[in-house]
């Protein structure tokens, strides 16, 4: 386009106002809806290769700073800026777009959709000096940014996106570069949003959202590198949530979200590192559960949220809030699969030992040895019971000291009313029927006096079953405390 006589005379102000900066505002009303945009006549429609040509030519006028501000445009045809690098900042906002915009490859100053409606976007690769606005958009087909750059910040807030067909995502940000923050409140996603391998030096904001993809993967943010935090409260997923292999540094909020992918998983946070993860609040998680090999500094999870399969294997924290009962904490180590998972137990252990609860980290002990207990062969598990009953594996000390004094009660009235025979008559010591008992229970002490009397008839059969007992509580509580003391 060499000169300005084939335009029209919308296309003429715009032409005037570019230089200058100024903002072309085409709309009868603030509150009018651009979806109404096919309705609207020539006097607010602009031809897409008019833009383009305002762009590339970039009309200066001295002391001023040029930019393309349009507001309620119809814009027809489809706006071409394949690898052009532009200078002057475009805001298309409230406008109506026919074609799908193309800018694959191009450099620009800042970029501002905001409130426009579009029939998608293809802009791989693009790179974005200051912000990309894209805060109310509506989309009918994909947003393609993958591998896009943007130096300042992302805005999709109240963003509606959806697609014809499932054949690809609605929103693509795999392999996006943002300098600051992703800043999408309320946020609407029919059809997948992939962020594999996304880089976010600041925050993402993506509370009060929904990402709706019902039996498939909502929201696709594997390997993704978060510099900040992730609040995602309220957020509503109809679909897997796959967080593998990423990096948050600071927080994953999702209190009072509603997860939701039954049959499957509906949140994938396996081979993370994350400082803070946050589950409470909301509903209780539809779907599996998965967390396997996970690094997190502090977990703030409310056991109620947690579904009936939880993954934990190899699932390393430091502090797990917020404090409850061993009793409620042990079933999430109980859903992870029917394999004994000791590092999950120890696990539970330490946290319950950072914060000084030491009740309850031998009660998870002690639940740990149960578990172990099933995948022993058949004498290895009587042998368990019998510890487990006796002295709760070393975790229970006080037991023992029942059963001693028990049986030490039955074999002193026992032998009170009946007393064994002397070995040699005459000689050793008087017969005391409590030491007699305490002789035969403990197995190291002697007291001299199951030495010197021999128990005939049915002295002898209780004899051997006080010397039977005892040799078991002392094997059982000598295995127990050597296990508590190496747990020390």
């Amino acid at each position: 386009m060499s000169g300005t006589d084939d335009l029209t005379a919308a296309e003429a102000r715009l032409w005037r106002a570019f230089p200058r900066g100024e903002c072309v505002d085409f709309r009868a009303a603030e509150d009018e809806d651009p979806a109404l945009g096919d309705a609207w006549g020539a006097e607010r429609t602009v031809r897409a290769r008019v833009l383009r040509a305002l762009l590339v030519k970039a009309p200066q006028e001295e002391g001023e700073i040029a930019a393309l501000r349009i507001t309620g445009a119809r814009i027809t045809g489809v706006l071409d800026l394949q690898h052009a690098s532009i200078d002057a900042a475009i805001r298309l906002g409230h406008c109506q777009f026919d074609g799908v915009p193309d800018l694959y490859g191009a450099q620009l100053r800042e970029l501002d959709l905001s409130e426009s409606i579009l029939p998608g976007l293809t802009a791989e690769t693009l790179r974005v000096e200051g912000a990309l606005r894209m805060t109310g958009c509506r989309t009918r087909g994909p947003v393609r940014l993958g591998g896009a750059q943007i130096s300042g910040a992302l805005f999709m807030e109240r963003a509606e996106f959806t697609a014809p067909d499932d054949s690809e995502p609605v929103l693509q940000l795999n392999q996006t570069v943002i300098g600051a923050d992703v800043w999408a409140p309320e946020m609407r996603a029919n059809g997948q949003v992939r962020l594999t391998g996304a880089s976010i030096t600041g925050r993402i904001n993506v509370q009060d959202a929904e990402f709706r993809r019902p039996g498939g993967t909502a929201l696709d943010a594997q390997n993704l590198i978060v510099g900040a935090h992730v609040r995602a409260r309220r957020v509503r997923t109809q679909g897997g949530v796959e967080l593998r292999g990423s990096r948050i540094a600071g927080r994953l909020d999702l209190l009072d979200a509603h997860l939701s992918h039954p049959g499957d998983t509906a949140l994938r946070a396996s081979s993370c590192v994350i400082g803070e993860l946050w589950l409470l609040g909301g509903d209780r998680i539809e779907g599996a559960l998965n967390l396997r090999r996970s690094r997190i500094e502090i977990m703030n999870i409310d056991p109620k949220v947690l579904p009936d399969q939880v993954y934990i294997s190899n699932l390393t924290y430091t502090v797990l809030t917020p404090h409850e009962p061993a009793e409620r904490r042990l079933p999430m180590l109980e859903r992870d699969s029917d394999r004994y998972e000791p590092y999950s137990y120890e696990q539970l252990t330490a946290a319950y030992r950072h914060v000084g609860d030491d009740d309850a980290a031998r009660l998870v002990q002690l639940a740990k040895q149960r578990r172990r207990r099933t995948t022993l062969t058949w004498y290895g598990r009587l042998w368990g019971h019998l510890q487990d009953g006796i002295v709760g594996y070393g975790f229970r000390p006080s037991r023992a000291a029942v059963w001693l004094l028990s049986l030490m009660v039955i074999g002193s009235i026992a032998y009170s009313l009946d007393h064994p025979r002397p070995v040699k008559a005459g000689e050793g010591p008087a017969f005391n029927p409590v030491f007699y008992t305490l002789d035969l229970l403990l197995p190291i002490i002697s007291f001299g006096q199951e030495s010197a009397f021999a128990p005939l008839g049915w002295h002898q059969w209780l004899s051997y079953t006080l010397v039977i007992t005892g040799w078991i509580l002392a094997t059982t509580i000598i295995a127990g405390v050597t296990r508590t003391v190496s747990r020390q």
